[in-house]
C-alpha cells in the first residue's frame, strides 16, 4: 500500500472541506480551492481528518493513490497557510521591481521583461534582487516561479541569472582552466 496515500490529512481549525463524489472543495482563511480527483480513488472525511482510499488494487489506482492524497493535503495547507517560493537574482546590474501587479525584470536584455502574475498570485521584491511569489495553489506558485527563472536561468561560468533561493549552481572552469 502507498506509504503516502494511507496517511490521514488533519483538518486545521477554520478550514472546511466538502466532498461531493470525486469533487473536493476546501475553504479556509486564505481562500477557496476545488479539484476533481480521479475515479480510482475515493475521499472520506472522518471527523477532523480526511482519508484517501483506493477503490481497487489496479496499477492505475495504486499510482494515483499517493498523488490524490498529496493534492488534497496541498489544498488544505494552501487555504490555511499558503505557499511561498523565493528567487534570487545574481548579476551586476540585474534587478527586479513590482509595478502594479506586474513584475519588471532587468536582467541583461536590451528591454526589461514584464511578467504578469496569474489570478491568486502575489509577487513582492526585497532589496531589488529577491523575488517572492506567494499564493494558495502550490502548482500555480511553482509554475509562476519557474516562468520567472526561465527568463534568465543561472549560467555555469559566472553564476549570473535567476535562481531559486538555496539552489546550488555547479560552476565550470572557463577556457583558461582547461590546462
Amino acid at each position: 500500500m502507498s506509504r503516502i496515500g494511507k496517511r490521514p490529512i488533519s483538518i486545521p481549525n477554520k478550514v472546511t472541506v466538502s466532498i461531493d463524489g470525486q469533487a473536493v472543495a476546501v475553504k479556509g482563511p486564505k481562500g477557496e480551492l476545488s479539484r476533481v480527483l480521479p475515479s480510482e480513488v475515493e475521499v472520506v472525511q472522518e471527523g477532523e481528518t480526511i482519508l484517501v482510499k483506493r477503490r481497487d488494487d489496479s496499477r492505475i489506482a495504486r499510482q494515483r493513490h499517493g498523488l490524490s492524497r498529496t493534492l488534497v493535503a496541498n489544498m488544505v495547507e494552501g487555504v490555511s497557510q499558503g505557499f511561498q517560493r523565493r528567487l534570487e537574482i545574481i548579476g551586476v546590474g540585474y534587478r527586479a521591481q513590482v509595478q502594479g501587479k506586474n513584475l519588471i525584470l532587468n536582467v541583461g536584455y536590451s528591454n526589461p521583461v514584464q511578467i504578469e502574475p496569474p489570478d491568486g498570485i502575489q509577487m513582492a521584491v526585497e532589496n531589488n534582487t529577491n523575488v517572492i511569489v506567494t499564493g494558495i495553489d502550490k502548482e500555480i506558485v511553482g509554475n509562476t516561479a519557474a516562468r520567472i527563472r526561465a527568463v534568465r536561468p543561472p549560467e555555469p561560468y559566472k553564476g549570473k541569472g535567476i535562481r531559486y533561493a538555496g539552489e546550488v549552481v555547479k560552476r565550470k572552469a572557463g577556457k583558461a582552466g582547461k590546462k
